[in-house]
């Protein structure tokens, strides 16, 4: 039976953590209920933790999984009957981001004196994104707070899940090419001289591959500093570049085009514009307005900007799937299936099947990705250990040569 984790307050409105066995996640929150007790959070165990988070710590930055948990928790504290201002004041106390945990409290006060919630956490300047704030606005004015706070939490929890499944593929052939370096390095620094003081003893010209070598070997033990200013200044450089405008579409052609990685970038960013656009129409916010939060939601600004001219042509009253069909930006599939729904009249529904199918395609590809750069970085690896063995064993073939004719 599977386990679930949850946190909790009693009717002393203490915190009470713990884990329970049940069928599902709805079975595990109603016996917690049963037990007199106001669930917060009820997660399968394991199932968060098991996804990468690189804010360690509880720092600054709020993120997708932060805003997810406080979704579903404020979700269980209302229909539980407690009081927006109470259900505020009980997750600023529990939520482990110290920025999320300021701007609860700032949201809290500001509800307190007669603003709205939605406008109270647009007042929280970039902590909570448009499209919770959005769909905050839409379930107020329909009554359907609740369903509101649901849904742009299931948004947030995918997208969790998406970043998650990119990071991890990445992580590991960066990981890699780390140990690469250091191994260079270690045997540049540690090996190499030993061997080039036996050269310069021998007093014979060297192969250029290894007096190559040895001139590296030299130039890391004297001039390192040089180095890391030249890795600074190639950072810095970077880091200038794409921050012109020029910068920002290459790096995102680049992103999109490159090989293995590229279909990886476009897929996920197909799951996360169909995910998002369902979740906003879905509340009844108008389609040009969705597709405006959409756009500025999109990571890669090629395909911000194909959302926000498709945005602009479905206000000039022409149907969305045209003007991405046009731009040629997002995959066939996803086109084809907003025209189906388009025609059909079950647009929301098409999207939520789109962002199921691309969600799947992300881990799919995510799982290749990994299984092909595995063995692609360690042939790579083994071929740069493999030229330096063989620059230093080749001088010592020929001292063999010239001491057996002798």
């Amino acid at each position: 039976m599977p386990s679930f984790k949850y946190v909790a307050y009693g009717k002393d409105g203490k915190e009470i953590k713990g884990s329970i066995e049940a069928e599902s996640q709805e079975a595990a929150t109603a016996q917690i209920k049963a037990d007199g007790l106001i669930p917060t959070s009820v997660v399968a165990a394991g199932l968060l933790d098991k996804d990468l988070n690189f804010d360690i710590g509880g720092g600054g930055k709020v993120t997708p999984r932060d805003l997810s948990v406080f979704c579903r928790q404020f979700v269980s504290i209302t229909t539980a009957g407690v009081a927006i201002v109470d259900a505020l004041e009980m997750l600023a106390d529990q939520t482990e981001s110290k920025a999320l945990k300021a701007a609860i409290m700032d949201t809290k006060l500001s509800v307190q004196k007669g603003e709205t919630l939605a406008n109270s956490m647009a007042r929280q300047g970039k902590v909570f994104p448009d499209i919770m704030i959005n769909m905050v606005a839409a379930g107020e004015a329909s009554g359907n707070l609740e369903t509101a706070f649901d849904r742009v939490g299931v948004q947030f929890e995918k997208q969790t899940r998406l970043n998650a499944l990119v990071k991890k593929s990445l992580i590991y052939p960066i990981a890699l090419m780390v140990v690469i370096v250091v191994v260079v390095i270690a045997m540049m620094v540690l090996v190499i001289p030993t061997f080039s003081d036996m050269y310069a003893d021998m007093g014979q010209k060297l192969p250029w591959i290894t007096q190559m070598l040895v001139d590296c070997s030299d130039f890391i033990m004297t001039k390192w500093y040089v180095l890391i200013i030249a890795v600074v200044l190639i950072v810095v450089a970077f880091n200038v570049f794409a921050a012109t405008k020029t910068g920002t579409y290459i790096l995102a052609t680049i992103s999109m085009k490159a090989p293995v990685f590229g279909t990886l970038t476009v897929k996920t960013a197909a799951a996360n514009f169909a995910r998002t656009l369902s979740t906003l129409t879905a509340s009844g916010i108008s389609m040009i307005e969705a597709l405006e939060i959409a756009g500025n939601t999109m990571k890669n600004v090629i395909f911000k900007d194909a959302v926000l001219e498709a945005k602009d042509k479905v206000a000039q009253g022409r149907p969305l799937s045209e003007p991405l069909k046009v731009g040629k930006v997002f995959p066939n599939m996803i086109v084809h299936m907003i025209g189906i729904g388009e025609e059909t009249g079950n647009m929301e529904e098409m999207l939520v099947t789109a962002a199921s199918y691309y969600e799947e395609e992300v881990e799919v590809t995510t799982q290749s990705v990994t299984a092909l750069i595995e063995p692609l970085i360690i042939v790579v690896m083994a071929a740069i250990v493999g030229v330096i063995i063989m620059a230093i064993l080749i001088p010592m073939f020929g001292m063999y040569e010239i001491a057996g004719e002798a």
